[in-house]
């Protein structure tokens, strides 16, 4: 025979009941709520005829969405469990709700499971709205502020654009029926481009006659696209997951069916500026052409090219007179060989042929000299002559002068100038010395 001590036997208690419950849902009525200074939560939940401990620790109660009271409906999830020191079973909370929006949200989450599961938001089932748009159709209340939003929003966006207002209840036991004689009415008339079911924001009951089934599939016999605008961007009905399009507020669904004007014209401005810039930056392009030719003209520039000559022709006088050197060089290096062969073989009968050839050589040298240097004295002075078109005093032979200060220099600004200098002015006739006068 197995004996427990009471530890024991609670500690097996509170695993097989946490084993065999797990997580369970509780609604029932708050009673004997306590929240000591530890943060906790500690209350009791009963019906007409049971009654169990509950705790919700603080790191789950700062997440609950209601403060709990004594009288209070609520829709608990939580985990069984023992409490061991005192033998009590009880319920550790984790998420707390009032039970009236409990229940509500579960029938809406098993709506929704089962219209997803016909197909109805399929996303190949949902149609575009139209590319041009001038009657929009409204079916929403006609003194909410919904629809004073959808007003001004497209007054302000395109006030070309046509609005028919269908009437109807969006709150209440009335609004349901309400709502679906005015879906009717608006296939019925078929005078509109596309509909808007619309109201402001509110709580999940305001808003359930949005999550109607027959209203949601009342929908899809649209003959226009549906956009759905129920409450804010976070509200969200059956009706949503069915029309062809969600707009987050009442506003943005009158900005999906209405072009803005200023956009256009904020556009046409970007076009303008990007024509401008476009020119701009050709004009640009073509400014760095021209520089790029007119410095390939200043480069082909015919002063440049004389300058080129000038030079050439330096190296050519240059080249000239070593040539001349060099002849001469060899000459002399050529009569001294003639010599030391003739002193080596010395014959005496070859003695005064070789002396009169020797003559007629040396007779040969200067003509031959004179007549190459008078040849290459003419090329020097066509070289000088074609030097002298470009020389500088040529300039000085049409009235031009060059100054120049005590040391040589060349006078080309004012500023290199004193009062009282004595300065050198070279024309084409001479040269004459002057002094600056002061001023």
């Amino acid at each position: 025979m197995s004996i427990y001590t009471v530890t024991q036997l609670n500690s097996d208690i509170r695993k097989a009941i946490e084993q065999g419950f797990g997580h369970v849902w509780l609604m029932g009525e708050i009673s004997n709520f306590a929240a000591p200074n530890s943060g906790h939560w500690y209350l009791t939940l009963k019906d007409e005829r049971a009654q169990i401990r509950c705790a919700m620790f603080r790191g789950n109660n700062q997440r609950a969405k209601v403060r709990p009271q004594n009288g209070l409906q609520v829709l608990v999830r939580g985990r069984v469990t023992v409490y061991e020191p005192r033998g009590d079973y009880q319920l550790i909370v984790e998420h707390m709700e009032e039970a009236g929006i409990g229940l509500l949200q579960q029938q809406f989450e098993q709506l929704k499971v089962k219209l997803a599961a016909e197909g109805l938001f399929a996303q190949e089932r949902k149609r575009p709205l139209p590319e041009h748009i001038r009657r929009v159709g409204v079916i929403t209340s006609p003194t909410g502020a919904a629809i004073q939003d959808v007003l001004a929003v497209m007054k302000r966006r395109d006030p070309s654009v046509d609005v028919i207002i269908y009437p109807t209840a969006v709150q209440g036991d009335a609004a349901i029926p309400q709502i679906k004689n005015a879906l009717h009415t608006a296939f019925q008339r078929n005078e509109v481009d596309v509909l808007i079911v619309t109201r402001g924001g509110g709580s999940l009951e305001d808003l359930w006659c949005f999550n109607d089934e027959q209203v949601g599939r009342l929908l899809l016999d649209a003959p226009v696209p549906v956009i759905s605008a129920i409450g804010h961007e976070v509200d969200f009905t059956i009706c949503d997951f069915i029309a062809d399009l969600r707009a987050p507020t009442p506003s943005a669904a009158a900005e999906q069916v209405t072009q803005d004007r200023s956009a256009q014209v904020n556009r046409l401005q970007q076009l303008q500026q990007r024509l401008a810039t476009g020119q701009k930056r050709r004009i640009e392009r073509q400014h760095s052409l021209l520089q790029q030719l007119q410095i390939r003209l200043n480069q082909q520039h015919p002063q440049r090219q004389l300058q080129q000559q000038s030079q050439r022709l330096d190296e050519l006088l240059a080249r000239v007179y070593r040539a001349q050197q060099r002849t001469l060089v060899n000459q002399q290096q050529r009569r001294q060989h003639a010599i030391q062969r003739l002193q080596q073989v010395h014959p005496q009968r070859e003695l005064s042929r070789a002396q009169q050839k020797l003559s007629q050589i040396q007779q040969r040298i200067p003509l031959v000299a004179e007549a190459w240097l008078k040849q290459q004295h003419q090329r020097q002075r066509a070289l000088l002559h074609a030097l002298n078109l470009v020389s500088p005093l040529n300039t000085l032979d049409r009235g031009y002068a060059i100054v120049r200060d005590e040391e040589g220099h060349v006078i080309t600004q004012p500023e290199q100038t004193q009062a009282e200098q004595k300065l050198s002015v070279k024309v084409a006739g001479g040269e004459f010395n002057v002094r600056k006068c002061s001023e």
